[in-house]
């Protein structure tokens, strides 16, 4: 009997892996950069000695909610996916005060939230970006 082809994973692709390392790098820079001026921090983290940041978060958060931004991204039209950007980056300001709450992030008394909002509009856009055009690419 003739082996039937691998069936691909709808989810996990290396498009998609690409991008969520790529989200990976650039959350640690900027939480790397917002920590050390100040204008955040994570008071209780992995190894705390030795980051500054919250590391799980940067290294598997991070990449696996791109992966499933990414996988809701491939599923839409422009319009939905520019909604899709919107929505995603209007909730995280709010998933951020929840955390404050949880006492999982503290925020300095300079910080806005409208600035995760902008953030997160910014670095969902470069990462749809990046991704529409690999997928592009490779066809």
């Amino acid at each position: 009997m003739p082996r039937l082809p691998k069936k691909r994973s709808a989810f996990w692709n290396k498009d998609r892996f690409t991008c969520a390392l790529l989200a990976s790098l650039l959350g640690t820079y900027l939480d790397l950069y917002f920590v050390g001026k100040g204008m955040y921090q994570f008071p209780h983290r992995l190894l705390p000695e030795i980051f500054s940041i919250h590391i799980l978060f940067t290294l598997i958060g991070l990449p696996l909610l791109t992966m499933i931004f990414l996988y809701g991204l491939s599923l839409a039209n422009g319009w939905g996916r520019a909604g899709l950007i919107l929505f995603v980056s209007l909730l995280m300001p709010i998933m951020e005060k929840s955390a404050e709450r949880l006492g999982l992030f503290v925020h300095s008394e300079k910080w806005l939230h409208l600035y995760s909002f902008f953030g997160y509009l910014l670095f969902f856009t470069i990462i749809s970006v990046v991704y529409l055009g690999l997928k592009n690419r490779s066809g």
